[in-house]
């Protein structure tokens, strides 16, 4: 038999763990052989997630102001999945548009034009 791992977020998907504790689904619970549970980022944590990122990618400076990492972890709650979200829209959307430093503008531009 198969074993599943599931990995579940404070934030994301609560509601499938919660649907899994049902009777209906005890076999599939049973084969469940390790969890994790990714917390919410604070402030400093997310930037450096980020920026962690950038360099894996291939950044060599910063892309993104003080200002910017600030609306986007206020948007995020620091959610790992929201802040790749926003990041990779405002990323696209800064290309686009010929910009080399996503500033604070731009993520509320995107965040208001296309996550909300």
């Amino acid at each position: 038999m198969a074993s599943v791992r599931l990995c579940r977020s404070a934030v994301g998907q609560s509601e499938l763990w919660d649907r899994l504790q049902l009777q209906a689904y005890a076999a599939i619970r049973q084969r469940i052989d390790l969890q994790c549970k990714l917390t919410h980022f604070d402030r400093s944590e997310a930037e450096a997630y980020i920026q962690r990122h950038l360099t894996y990618a291939g950044a060599t400076q910063d892309i993104f102001s003080e200002a910017a990492l600030d609306d986007i972890y206020r948007f995020s709650s620091g959610a790992a999945r929201l802040i790749n979200k926003v990041c990779t829209h405002c990323l696209m959307y800064g290309s686009q548009n010929g910009h080399r430093i996503i500033d604070d503008r731009m993520v509320k531009r995107v965040i208001e034009g296309e996550l909300s």
